[in-house]
């Protein structure tokens, strides 16, 4: 699992967001909504290409099981971050689900 998840963080630092590990039936929520299908993910992030590529990240922590990971990790783009927690989930062929977790907001909380 920790493999493919690194190998997922590689995809996306270089660029070839067409080779993600993922399955046909993946799904994608995040604060957006849910995203179901790989075709139908990449057609959004092709769509979306500015937002999406030339990030960098900065993982702090990965937990694993056999068919799942949590990562907890900063994407810096320029001037911009975003602190962001994943639940990957694995079945046959690749990740078949990711749950993303981050602030939208444009400015922090404050508390």
């Amino acid at each position: 699992m920790k493999k493919l998840v690194h190998r997922w963080f590689d995809v996306w630092r270089k660029g070839n967001f067409q080779d993600i590990p993922v399955t046909d039936d993946f799904k994608h929520t995040s604060p957006y909504g849910t995203i179901e299908g790989k075709k139908e993910y990449l057609e959004v992030v092709e769509a979306n290409r500015e937002k999406f590529l030339g990030h960098t990240f900065e993982i702090h922590d990965e937990i694993y099981a056999e068919n799942k990971g949590c990562i907890r990790y900063t994407a810096r783009k320029d001037d911009f971050f975003l602190e962001v927690t994943e639940w990957h989930y694995l079945g046959d062929g690749g990740i078949t689900e990711i749950v993303s977790y981050y602030n939208i907001e444009e400015r922090r909380i404050d508390l």
